[in-house]
Order: structure tokens, then sequence, then C-alpha cells
């Protein structure tokens, strides 16, 4: 599930490998003894948090409803990357929830049940009832949904009343004619996963790396498998906002490693590229999306649809499901205008639902391309699986998107005060980090 507060605001210096930055005071020596010894295949999955408790049973409910929506074949030395990684993120969770309760911030009950039953149809299409038995069936429960979703609601409250940001006119006016001048140009949202490896481990931190590529490459819509394993392996500082590198500009663009150059201007929108050798390491990189600046970006255009949809039985074969196919494709490829829909509908005992306002980017890419060259009453071709039904969206009407790239003062100013505000709330969560109590059982 996407975090209801979204962390970006990476500076470009960010974006440049541990090895390539400058070196810390620590003043540690090149030629070390090491006292002791540290097996690194014991993993401490439980854990005291200034005192809260963090059970094995909570590490394995989280994994459970990650390995499950990812539909994820994990062996042993994955599965306890796993529970570590999953386990960093209870215990920020924890130290979110605790930090909010000593500003007195107070999230109702009824306000989490509202934003589960939400998040529960929005992303997985049940109801609060078959949530249940879907989250018991596969070994996981609500409490760990909702723990989640305390932590989110809690941060964002505590953020917005402890964060004051303020951005000046003359700051805004600098931004919007940088923005002015580079018109016409083009940028890239870049999301990174970078991996250091030296010379011995080169082979293993590459084949670490297409793992990670695998399991990304499963993911379903509003599943962010690059953002956990950005969180929790990317050696970057910019894992702290899950990889993500923002909008780049060509100049931008042009101070990255020329094989990450090189391979983001090859890449269409929403494609992985990697894993690519760059200095010190191997870098994932994932092309989020490009716009030109100041040009009005079809994606942004709002559709209105009609979803007609239909459900085949259980038990049905391949064969079965195709003639159903071929039916359904032949009733609604002939429907002209969004008044025919309701009849052709009833004629196949689909499901019609309204939707007036898809913007063309919220859409899967397969349909975006589809979508933008049918006229007002088309159907679209039909799309589906024996699983999940056969459907097809009927446009009823599209609003072009208006204007460009740069935005308006007040828009401007919002976009740097939400800029700032994450960045400071990335500041904050490090400041928790650092001062709580944490003894690993």
């Amino acid at each position: 599930m996407a975090a209801l507060v979204s962390l970006t605001g990476a500076s470009l210096a960010q974006t440049v490998p541990d090895d390539a930055m400058p070196k810390s005071n620590l003043n540690i020596p090149e030629n070390l003894q090491v006292f002791g010894k540290v097996d690194p295949n014991i993993r401490k999955p439980t854990a005291l948090v200034n005192g809260a408790v963090i059970t094995g049973t909570d590490v394995d409910q989280r994994v459970a409803l990650l390995v499950a929506a990812r539909d994820l074949k994990l062996n042993p030395a994955e599965m306890a990357q796993y529970k570590l990684l999953i386990t960093r993120q209870l215990i920020d969770e924890t130290l979110q929830i605790q930090q909010a309760k000593t500003a007195e911030v107070k999230i109702a009950p009824d306000e989490i049940t509202k934003t589960y039953d939400s998040i529960v149809a929005r992303n997985f299409g049940k109801t609060p009832t078959d949530m249940r038995v879907y989250l018991r069936s596969i070994g996981s429960s609500e409490r760990s949904l909702k723990r989640q979703i305390e932590a989110e609601l809690s941060w964002n409250k505590y953020l917005r009343r402890k964060v004051d940001v303020n951005v000046g006119d003359e700051e805004v006016k600098a931004i919007i004619k940088k923005l002015t001048e580079a018109q016409g140009t083009t940028e890239y949202h870049v999301r990174e996963i970078y991996l250091k490896a030296d010379a011995d481990r080169a082979q293993e931190v590459f084949n670490q790396a297409k793992q990670m590529m695998t399991s990304i490459q499963k993911r379903e819509k509003g599943d962010d498998s690059f953002g956990y394993y950005a969180r929790g392996f990317s050696n970057a500082t910019t894992a702290a906002t899950e990889g993500d590198l923002d909008w780049l500009s060509e100049t931008q663009l042009s101070q990255l490693p020329p094989a990450l150059v090189e391979a983001i201007k090859s890449m269409t929108p929403e494609h992985l590229a990697g894993p690519i050798e760059v200095p010190g390491g191997f870098s994932i990189i994932y092309l989020v999306e490009t716009r030109k600046v100041g040009v009005a970006d079809p994606l942004d255009a709002t559709l209105t649809l009609k979803q007609v949809s239909v459900r085949f039985p259980e038990g049905i074969s391949q064969t079965q499901a195709d003639v159903r196919v071929t039916e359904f494709a032949k009733a609604t490829q002939a429907i002209r205008g969004c008044g025919e829909v309701a009849k052709v509908a009833a004629t196949l005992g689909a499901e019609v639902v309204d939707n007036a306002s898809v913007q063309v980017k919220a859409l899967p890419g397969a349909l975006r391309d589809i979508m933008l060259k049918l006229q007002v009453g088309e159907a679209s071709p039909p799309f589906g699986s024996v699983k999940d039904g056969i459907r097809t969206l009927v446009l009823c009407g599209r609003d072009e998107a208006r204007g460009g790239n740069v935005p308006g003062m007040e828009q401007m100013r919002g976009q740097m005060e939400n800029q700032r505000t994450n960045l400071r709330a990335n500041q904050l969560l490090r400041d928790l980090r650092r001062d709580a109590i944490v003894e690993y059982r």
C-alpha cells in the first residue's frame, strides 16, 4: 500500500553514489581490527522500541501480506531479507505513532476504520468482511494493516501541526522564470536503486539486482515493490525517498553517470532498466514518466468512461471463456455512443460502472494509447482474464489537458512548500531513529 505521505524532494546531490560523496568526519582507519564476531546470517526480527514491543507475529503478518500481494516465491535467504526490511518499517511506524502521541495528536478508531475500508475497496476490490477472510487465509490480519494506517494518519497529522514552511514570492518567481525559459525541453521522472559492489562481490551484487528486478516486474497496480527495495537495500541517500530522483531536466540528467543517461533516454515510461554498471556498483532505473516543460501533456486529459464487465463462472474452461470473449467483443464493438451501453450490457448480462473523472495517466500503460486514439462513443478492445472476467471501456467524453507544466504562483508555492515539508519529515524521522532506544530480541 502506498504511503499517505509521498516523501519526495531529493536534490541532485542525493543521487551521487556513496563512494563519490565527501568523506565523513568519523575518521575511521583504513586498516582496522574487528574485536568479537558478528554472524551476518543471524537475524533478530523482534524488537523493543522505546519500550513498545514488536513481536515476531507482527513481522510475520506484515511479510505475509507483502508476499501474497506480489505473489513472491522467496528462498530462505530472501525471506530473511524481507523480514529485516519489514522490521525496520515497523520500527519507523512505532516511532511515528509514539511521536504523534507525545505531541497529543489523536487518531480516532473510527477514522482508522474508515480509511481501512476505503483502502480495502480501492486497492484490493474487497469488502471489509471479505478482506478479513483473505488476510487470515494468507497468515496476516486486519490489525497489521490498520497499524500501518494508524502510523500514516498519525504522522501526517503531526507534520501538519508541527512543520511550518514559508516560501517567499521572489523564490516562487525565480522558479517560474526558470521553468518558462526551459519550455519545450524534456524532463524525466526517474527512480533509482544503487547497490554498492566491490570487485570481489560484483557478480553476487549483479545477481541480487537481477532478482530484485524480477520481483519488481511482477508488481500489480498500486503496489510499490520498487519503493520497498529502494528503501531497504539501496546504498544511495535517496533510499530515504524510496529511490525517487524527482523530475530531472536535461542539464541535471547530464550530471549522472553516462551509462545511466544513455539508458534513461532510450527507455519508455513505466519500464525498468538494469542492472547498469556504474562507478562503484550497479543501478536499477525506473522511468516513471517524461514531460515537455510548458507543453500540455495528453496523458493529463480527463475521460468520462463507462466500464462494461462480465465475470466468468468458476470452473469455466479456457475454450468456453474464449467463446464468451468473442461474443462480448462482437457486442461491445458495435456500440455507437454511451446511450447504447445499458442496452448492450443487458443482452450480455453485464455490469456497468460509470466514472466521470479518470485521467489518462491513471490507466494501466497498455490502455493509455488505446484510449487516446478512441473517438467519443467508441469502446476499447476487450481485456481481462479467466480469473478476473472480461471488460471494456466506453469513452463518453474527453476534457483535453489545458495549459502546460509551468504552474501559477500559488500552485508553485504549494509544490515548494510540500517539497520542503517532505524534506523536514525525513529529517524528523531520522532524528527519531537516532534518539530511539531499540533493543533487538
